[in-house]
């Protein structure tokens, strides 16, 4: 019997929303939850590597420490696993990741541009300009390094010809992060198609950040 049978719940029906929303096709993508430690070791709950997300069950959610040792589970978990401790290891606020194929965003990730700042609410959840990662292979130490600089002050990020990643304080928040992103890069790429991007003026993107950073804090 798990030991954390809501923390696999949700990890399991965040993933299946994934999928129903299109953010992901087949068994692209994967999705963690950092657990509470358990005799000093830092322990997340992630989907497993290729399985369709519709066909998982809750005891297919794979628990691992942050060494990658098996702690409850025997499917090997997603080989993206490093990416996951990276960030929980370099953001300690952040309690789920969440890494995601979307068309829109995966078109300006293929494209190499950044999403400057054109929404409102892109700066206050997200926290502004979306940059792309560099280039680095997918698993490596050097992927959780790059994507690491391009999460920097920001709740998401593109990668490069791959898609993008989403963090969050809690599922629900990292969930959200990536439907904004995506809706973002459908905007901008809108309004490029209609001949212009206006950005926020800088007055408007100082202040929003700050709010950004107060909700991160927790003090907003």
């Amino acid at each position: 019997m798990s030991q954390w049978p809501e923390a696999k719940q949700e990890v399991l029906e965040a993933a299946q929303r994934m999928l129903a929303a299109g953010l992901v096709v087949g068994t692209a993508g994967n999705i963690s939850l950092r657990l509470p430690p358990q005799g000093g070791r830092e322990l997340l709950a992630i989907t497993p590597s290729s399985r369709y997300y519709d066909l998982l069950s809750v005891d297919d959610i794979q628990v691992v420490d942050f060494e990658v040792e098996p702690v409850e589970g025997d499917l090997p978990p997603s080989m993206e696993t490093l990416l996951h401790i990276g960030i929980y290891r370099a953001r300690p606020n952040i309690k789920a990741v969440i890494h995601t194929h979307p068309v829109f965003a995966s078109a300006l990730a293929v494209a190499g541009l950044d999403i400057p700042a054109i929404l409102d609410d892109q700066v206050t959840f997200l926290g502004g300009e979306i940059r792309v990662a560099r280039h680095a292979l997918a698993g490596s130490p050097e992927q959780v390094a790059v994507i690491l600089a391009a999460l920097e002050g920001r709740s998401a990020a593109l990668l490069p010809n791959h898609g993008a990643v989403g963090i969050g304080r809690s599922m629900r928040e990292a969930f959200t992060v990536c439907e904004l992103l995506e809706k973002t890069a459908r905007i901008y790429l809108l309004a490029q198609a209609a001949g212009k991007v206006n950005n926020l003026p800088a007055e408007v993107l100082e202040a929003e950040r700050a709010f950004y950073k107060r909700l991160q804090s927790g003090s907003a």
